[in-house]
């Protein structure tokens, strides 16, 4: 028997299709920056490798505009209140990026969530949160906080969704207030945005969470430059 939540899923989907057929081909997609212009610099951390996706990645995330990119910082300033707060950040994890865009989702084509891609890739969820992150000028962002492992090793991932000036962690959230938007906007673009650090071995989970945050932090500030509100 299939879950409730999948019927939710399919009703959104099958609204949407219904919804977005009527209201003609085309959606309204404003202009934006290629994240390929995305800084190599953010704050202290600097671009290590760009890591292009495989064809069958592709396949399966659809037509869209990516990012995957691993930064790194060896020394990390940071300025006033926030320096205090991350004083003990370990700099010596690599910070990965991940940032989907979707000019349209109209023909069905959805944002994958973390929560079927990462268990397909061998990975399991610890535990699994919803917060609020306060970026660098302490703007809210309503994000998903996970810890997942592999064998012996453990990651601690950031993700939410962004779009038209919203951040959200729950997918199903985020699909209503895509239906919303097509109707008031004829708009149905939006993006996942995706933070993950290796935890150390002997490292506290809060060590690599603060390094996470750290970084989304000064991401956040940034993108709107690619991800229109």
């Amino acid at each position: 028997m299939k879950s409730p939540r999948f019927w939710t899923v399919i009703v959104l989907l099958t609204a949407t299709a219904i919804l977005l057929h009527t209201r003609g081909d085309k959606d309204y997609v404003p202009p934006r920056q290629s994240l390929s212009q995305m800084p190599n610099t953010i704050g202290a951390w600097t671009t290590l490798q760009d890591i292009p996706l495989d064809q069958d990645t592709l396949d399966v995330l659809g037509q869209g505009d990516f990012l995957n990119r691993i930064y790194g910082a060896s020394v990390l300033h940071q300025p006033g209140a926030q320096a205090q707060s991350h004083s003990a950040v370990n700099p010596s994890a690599p910070v990965s990026l991940f940032i989907g865009y979707f000019p349209t989702q109209r023909t069905g084509q959805t944002i994958h969530s973390p929560q079927h891609c990462l268990p397909g890739a061998g990975w399991t969820f610890e535990t699994s949160r919803y917060v609020n992150m306060p970026d660098i000028n302490g703007k809210l962002y309503n994000v998903g906080e996970y810890v997942i492992s592999n064998g012996e090793s453990r990651q601690f991932v950031i993700y939410w969704y962004q779009a038209h000036g919203r951040s959200i962690a729950n997918e199903y959230k985020a699909k209503l207030y895509m239906v919303k938007d097509a109707i008031r906007t004829n708009r149905t673009d939006g993006a996942l945005v995706r933070v993950i650090t290796s935890v150390l071995p002997s490292e506290p989970i809060s060590s690599a969470r603060d390094r996470a945050l750290l970084f989304a932090g000064e991401l956040a500030p940034l993108l709107p430059q690619f991800i229109p509100d």
